[in-house]
């Protein structure tokens, strides 16, 4: 079922917010299409509680021109140093960032950006796995079905609502087997902690992965940017990092999801991309979110799992007799 979100602004008395194209700090929605370093230069010191982002991978997209690995990393340094200026002492950058890949050899770009993020004097929280289960299919090697997202804070002191995210839990019955809480549940009676790809390999109880499935041709939330983010990929790091009227920050907002994931949980957003026309789709479906009409995937949704019943699901009757063959 896909879920239409109802905005804040739907039911109110008050005027929904304008969309701004240069920062005030009495908008509530900044969209600017321009220049990304250019842009950042205006906005002031100390005032983004998370910054969310997907820079370019240096893979040759439409809104790319690929370049080697070191000019490429050299290009987005100063943006960085602007976004660390930008950022709030106890607010946190993610940077959502896949492979590069150069003659079938695999460049990940989370490994590269550490060194870069970690000289600035950020510190790593996570490096969160993201899963999806659909995407290109690879030829000479396994095919990529994760990215990851690197969430650095400026300081010790850092905005994180861990009960504001948490999960079911799978054994919510499990109880303390000894000490003075014997036979009490040992859980959060408002469920576990998402976890990352570490917490899989220390305990075997979590998934470890974010299973957010990524947005393709039937994804609710499609649009024509090739790299779209979703919504609720976001949506957990909003809750998680930031409170009511915090600003957040997408230096490559592409058509906004990240923006739309601030605004359904009442923070205040700021946007900037060099495509006219990612911006132009961006606020088509901000002013949707607005009108209580925006198509989403609804946070926290199962991945859907075929019965086998399914013609997609079955197996094609051309290759059932080599199946046969090969057995």
């Amino acid at each position: 079922m896909v879920n239409k979100v109802k905005s804040q602004t739907e039911l109110s008395l008050f005027p929904k917010p304008k969309i701004s194209d240069c920062f005030s700090v009495e908008s509530r929605i900044i969209l600017h299409q321009g220049d990304s370093y250019d842009f950042l230069k205006t906005i002031p010191s100390n005032i983004a509680m998370l910054i969310i982002t997907s820079p370019p991978y240096n893979v040759g997209k439409e809104y790319e021109t690929r370049t080697s690995m070191q000019a490429y990393l050299e290009s987005q340094e100063p943006v960085i140093d602007q976004l660390v200026r930008i950022l709030n002492d106890k607010g946190s950058i993610c940077w959502q960032v896949g492979n590069f890949v150069e003659d079938s050899e695999v460049f990940p770009l989370d490994i590269f950006y550490y060194n870069i993020f970690k000289k600035k004097q950020l510190k790593l929280r996570n490096r969160i796995i993201w899963h999806f289960g659909h995407g290109l299919h690879a030829s000479k090697r396994f095919s990529g079905r994760y990215e990851t997202v690197l969430w650095f804070s400026k300081s010790d002191d850092y905005v994180f609502n861990l009960d504001d995210v948490r999960i079911p839990a799978k054994y919510p019955g499990k109880t303390h087997f000894k000490g003075k809480n014997k036979g009490k549940p040992s859980g959060n009676p408002l469920g576990k902690n998402p976890s990352d790809i570490w917490e899989l390999i220390a305990n075997e109880w979590g998934s470890g992965l974010w299973n957010i499935p990524n947005v393709k041709a039937n994804h609710p939330e499609k649009t024509i940017h090739p790299c779209q983010f979703p919504i609720e990929l976001v949506e957990r790091c909003v809750l998680a990092l930031t409170n009511e009227n915090d600003w957040i920050l997408d230096s490559y907002c592409g058509v906004g999801s990240a923006l739309i994931a601030g605004l359904i949980h009442n923070r205040k957003v700021i946007g900037c991309d060099k495509e006219a026309n990612y911006i132009s789709v961006a606020k088509e479906r901000i002013a949707d979110f607005l009108n209580g009409t925006l198509k989403k995937r609804p946070l926290g949704k199962p991945v859907y799992v075929a019965t086998g019943r399914e013609k997609v699901a079955q197996i094609p009757n051309e290759w059932k007799s080599q199946i046969s063959i090969d057995k």
